[in-house]
């Protein structure tokens, strides 16, 4: 799993937090973040160059005239496929715990309101007799 990634010396791909992918000139540049270790201020990164593709297309639709032009490199796009799998995976893990941590909450609010409901009937009672 992760050929890719293992493929650029990126032993164990569950340590990924994020990436980013920015193009320079004739090249796009990959950089990948690491989670950060307890006390460290910056994640640890690598940085990854990678060269555009030259592609000569036919221009305007059947005329004579061609022209080129620069695309992702097919081997950064699996490792870009590799890398979202694991950055949305961290994601959607997130996002659960979010939602259970709000759930937590509204079942806390709902419970003290019924408890202070029922104390408030209970003094009721003790105030009748």
């Amino acid at each position: 799993m992760y050929d890719n990634l293992k493929s650029l010396g990126i032993s164990n791909p569950d340590e990924i937090d994020r990436y980013s992918l920015r193009q320079e000139a004739n090249n796009d540049i990959l950089k990948i973040y690491f989670h950060k270790d307890k006390g460290e201020f910056f994640a640890k990164s690598v940085k990854f160059k990678y060269p555009r593709q030259r592609k000569t297309v036919l221009a305007d639709g059947g005329g004579q005239g061609y022209k080129e032009i620069q695309e992702i490199s097919p081997n950064l796009r699996y490792v870009i496929d590799e890398l979202d799998q694991i950055c949305q995976q961290d994601r959607s893990e997130v996002d659960l715990k979010r939602k259970i941590l709000d759930d937590l909450r509204h079942l806390e609010n709902v419970v003290s309101h019924k408890i202070a409901e029922i104390e408030a009937d209970l003094d009721k009672l003790t105030r009748n007799k």
